[in-house]
């Protein structure tokens, strides 16, 4: 899955928290939210009458990550409720994060495997 793609199916499947996806696909939107953000707070830190911009951006993506998160999950086989695991000072966030790079389970309780990239991912 390319970049471009990813960034199309997590906002076409914008509060969609059914179904799985694959890890190239939660990454690649994770990348396109931290350097959205990052591209953002630099042109509101030059220009300050911007500096709603990266609030609006981080907004608008709020619900398209919590659901391709949920996705991924998913695909690991574990409820989209795991992200809660985040607000446990110190060890939650690295929980998570073993959680997200994981490979697919298979057979899953969730529907078939979504489509993976040329390597695999």
């Amino acid at each position: 899955m390319t970049f471009v793609e990813s960034i199309k199916i997590c906002l076409s499947k914008y509060v969609d928290f059914t179904g799985r996806a694959s890890r190239s696909e939660y990454w690649w939107f994770f990348l396109f939210n931290f350097l959205g953000s990052l591209l953002l707070s630099l042109i509101a830190s030059r220009f300050t009458s911007l500096h709603w911009l990266p609030s609006l951006f981080c907004l608008a993506t709020f619900f398209p990550s919590i659901a391709v998160a949920a996705r991924r999950l998913h695909d690991t086989d574990r409820s989209g409720w795991w992200q809660l695991i985040m607000f446990i000072p110190l060890i939650g966030a690295l929980v998570l994060l073993v959680f997200l790079i994981q490979s697919p389970k298979e057979p899953n309780r969730f529907n078939p495997l979504p489509p993976r990239g040329p390597c695999g991912f």
